[in-house]
């Protein structure tokens, strides 16, 4: 008989494969660290969910550890519901704030920084910050420039980021903040021709999709939502 942990446990993978965060029981199970044969026996109640299992969809999801152990809070870290594949959450930026407690709006001349974790390069320039508390996961602003990414993004939307290792497994079809030798582009991430590769995605449909091996990708960051200035 399967314990309340577990019950939470496939709640949550059931919500991954309804809203497109991973796209079979083979490649959430590789993800998390458990074989396909295991997730069978967990999602049949046969077995119940062991700590490492526990520990990556935590890591690699944003699931609430919280909620998922105890069942307080919400399943998401960032959201009371969770993003769906093509949507994202809008809010109107919160007042500004001290940098110890606010959000930097980073400009674009510093992005890679960021993205790197070059606190550095981010301290040479003049940051404003925001509290947004719905976005209380989310480590920098950017700016958003040009149009390919209309009509989910328009010039001059300010995109919430949250910077993930480059080891992170990439959730098809949500949005990145990706610095690669390409420069600092933010684009829909989408499987490639193979392992090695990933598509980055317009949402403007004048621009053509294009494939970048991942080991020119030199940092990232998850867009987690979209905020506009007031």
């Amino acid at each position: 008989m399967r314990n309340e942990i577990t019950n939470r446990f496939i709640e949550s993978y059931n919500n991954l494969v309804e809203t497109g965060q991973v796209s079979d029981k083979k490649a959430f199970a590789q993800t998390i660290g458990i074989s396909t044969s295991m997730m069978t026996e967990i999602s049949k109640g046969r077995s119940n969910v062991g700590i490492s299992a526990i520990q990556n969809i935590v890591k690699h999801f944003s699931i609430s550890a919280e909620w998922l152990l105890t069942g307080a809070g919400n399943m998401f870290h960032t959201h009371s519901s969770p993003l769906l594949k093509d949507d994202q959450t809008t809010v109107t930026i919160g007042k500004h704030s001290d940098k110890n407690n606010g959000i930097p709006l980073i400009p674009i001349d510093a992005m890679a920084g960021m993205l790197s974790g070059d606190d550095h390069t981010v301290m040479e320039y003049e940051c404003e910050y925001y509290v947004i508390p719905v976005f209380k996961g989310a480590e920098f602003l950017i700016q958003v420039k040009g149009d390919s990414m209309r009509p989910q993004y328009y010039s001059g939307d300010i995109v919430a980021c949250k910077r993930l290792p480059l080891d992170t497994f990439f959730q098809w079809n949500r949005t990145y903040v990706i610095d690669s030798e390409q420069g600092v582009l933010i684009k829909k991430v989408e499987k490639g021709s193979d392992d090695a590769h990933i598509t980055l995605v317009s949402e403007n449909k004048e621009y053509r999709p294009f494939e970048i091996a991942k080991e020119k990708i030199y940092s990232l960051a998850l867009v987690i939502g979209v905020v506009r200035a007031e």
